[in-house]
């Protein structure tokens, strides 16, 4: 009989494999079945005299970066700092290039039909651009031979510095944008956004990196497996949780022309993305290993906060959050077409 962490193993490998087929099931879930998924998002206690509100999604985004941190070694970081112009430059072209983007974007959108779904789709936008890079572009960099310290760099240098690069992304948008979307961007910028994402993003990455030292490396590998699957568990749930709340919509009255132009502005975004990854190790002559760590670093973002933010902050506006689910399911879809043109060569799927 397979014990259980044989089964943790077998079943995170599985979904693993198949982790994007895992992701649109949510999806299609979340469209047809919402109940569950509003149940989760509404779900909250209050503390300090119901001064404070602690949703079950901000406690799930928490449980991501703290798995995040997890599987952070420290003594990898050494080797990034030893290069830090291309940390920089790759931090420095994740916030920049999809600002610049969005720029593009909003003089283009001047033709569209519908001003409002204009705006629905410049606020998504910069919500998926101010946000970290996503922790899994370890995972993919990974399974590419890429070089982890420099992808480790990337995930914690942008967590990191989001106090500052969070609200001025949402601020720039916000002077592209108009009327009640500029000031909601211009309201969630300047209101806690620091405190935000030092509460739910920095401080369970760190509360993880912490653990893991405490630990040992003997104790993390064998609850490796575990953390796995229920990190796989979570980050769908939360996924199925956000997009209860606009997908319903667009299922039960469906605006064709209006999907069809979302995904074909995530896809150029992310496609822009993950080139500027490539150009950059281009630039700086790097070998393989960090060009596959630069272009899905560049390419993914943490949308599992921006879906959070979105859900709390932009609750009025629903359909703010197409474009970053949309870009969630993108950048998995172009990340293993990268990964199968360009990095073949794997390593062993632990």
């Amino acid at each position: 009989m397979m014990d259980h962490d044989g089964l943790s193993v077998k079943l995170a490998h599985v979904i693993r494999r198949y982790f994007i087929w895992f992701v649109i099931g949510s999806y299609v879930v979340a469209g047809f079945v919402p109940g569950p998924g509003l149940w989760i998002r509404g779900a909250a206690v209050t503390i300090f005299q119901e001064r404070i509100k602690i949703t079950l999604p901000l406690v799930m985004l928490a449980m991501l970066l703290f798995n995040a941190g997890l599987g952070v070694e420290v003594s990898h970081m050494k080797n990034v700092l030893r290069r830090p112009t291309i940390l920089g430059a790759g931090l420095a072209a994740n916030l920049l290039i999809p600002i610049a983007f969005i720029f593009i974007v909003t003089q283009i959108m001047r033709l569209w039909h519908n001003p409002d779904e204009v705006q629905n789709i410049l606020v998504g936008l910069a919500l998926v651009a101010s946000m970290p890079i996503a922790g899994s572009s370890t995972a993919w960099s990974q399974n590419a031979n890429g070089n982890l310290a420099l992808s480790l760099g990337l995930v914690l240098g942008s967590t990191f510095v989001s106090p500052l690069t969070t609200p001025l992304a949402l601020h720039a948008v916000g002077l592209m944008t108009t009327g009640d979307y500029s000031e909601d961007l211009h309201e969630i910028a300047g209101d806690g956004m620091g405190a935000f994402l030092g509460v739910w993003v920095i401080l369970p990455s760190l509360l993880g990196i912490l653990v893991r030292g405490i630990l040992g490396e003997s104790r993390m590998s064998r609850i490796k497996p575990h953390l796995k699957l229920l990190n796989f568990i979570n980050l769908l749930t939360l996924n199925y949780s956000n997009a209860a709340v606009s997908l319903p919509e667009s299922v039960s009255n469906p605006d064709p022309d209006l999907l069809v132009v979302v995904l074909a502005i995530t896809a150029s975004l992310c496609g822009l993305a993950f080139g500027a990854g490539w150009y950059l190790a281009r630039l700086f002559k790097l070998d393989r290993a960090q060009q596959a760590s630069l272009m899905f670093g560049l390419g993914m973002n943490n949308n599992g906060t921006g879906l959070v933010l979105a859900s709390m902050a932009l609750a009025d506006h629903p359909r703010v959050m197409l474009p970053i689910i949309f870009y969630n399911l993108v950048q998995h879809l172009v990340a293993g077409t990268v990964d199968w043109a360009l990095f073949r060569k794997r390593t062993p799927e632990d």
